[in-house]
């Protein structure tokens, strides 16, 4: 049995994205979208004027709504040793035996409105996949970091909390988060140097995936609108409308 459905005499529609896949990138895309809310609402604080209790529930949120955000992204990153052919590295991954000339013809074809057709990603979104996930990794790491200076949740909540009261039992059982009261002073001002740069590096990320985001929807419209391979709602139905004979098959 073909599997695949005939829509014409030239294209098809083929199953291509398999439904870990999807709802991987639906629920992504619903935890970036509060993620980025809220982590402006705490960047611009000052100016929102929010009380200390209004940061403690927006950081509370924001680090639970985290917790989904990395646990999605572990998934998908395991899913990728796993999942159907156009899931895997294998598939993601620009790194593949000439892929650079493959890449330079295929942007070459696309300016000349002549694009090669690909069941799976092509060229340019090899790269933009992994720059995607890669600023997610950082993110997400960054972002666990945070929520242990910050809030002192796990995983490394705990050990930050023993640092910052010295270990100190009755300290322990009385730290709150957004309080400096029995706090160490000298081991709280180390454990502030130690969150500046964690701090700093979750806030570029937290730009430079909001740009990649912006290139990635351009780029997606863009190609449905030159292509009209059904993109968008392959998302949600896991198939591509296609010439019959794409350039690849992973």
């Amino acid at each position: 049995m073909n599997n695949y459905n005939k829509v014409s005499n030239t294209r098809v529609i083929r199953p291509v994205w398999d439904r870990t896949t999807r709802c991987f990138h639906w629920i992504n895309v619903l935890c970036v979208f509060v993620l980025s809310a809220i982590g402006t609402a705490i960047l611009y604080e000052d100016n929102l004027g929010f009380s200390n209790e209004g940061i403690i529930l927006l950081k509370t949120v924001h680090v639970y709504t985290g917790y989904v955000f990395t646990i999605n992204l572990l998934w998908r990153l395991g899913w990728a040793f796993f999942g159907n052919v156009h899931a895997r590295w294998k598939a993601i991954l620009p790194f593949r035996s000439g892929y650079i000339l493959e890449l330079c013809t295929y942007v070459k074809d696309f300016r000349s409105g002549t694009p090669p057709t690909y069941l799976g990603h092509n060229p340019l979104a090899r790269l933009m996949v992994t720059l995607l996930l890669m600023l997610m990794l950082m993110q997400a790491s960054s972002g666990l970091i945070l929520a242990g200076t910050d809030l002192y949740k796990p995983p490394f909540g705990g050990a930050i909390a023993k640092w910052v009261t010295n270990g100190d039992a009755e300290r322990l059982a009385q730290l709150k988060p957004g309080s400096k009261d029995f706090v160490d002073l000298v081991a709280y001002k180390e454990m502030r140097t130690f969150r500046k740069p964690v701090k700093k590096t979750h806030e570029i990320g937290f730009y430079l995936l909001l740009i990649a985001i912006l290139i990635h929807i351009v780029g997606v419209i863009i190609t449905e609108i030159q292509l009209k391979q059904g993109l968008i709602s392959g998302m949600f139905t896991g198939h591509k409308v296609l010439p019959e004979s794409p350039k690849n098959k992973d």
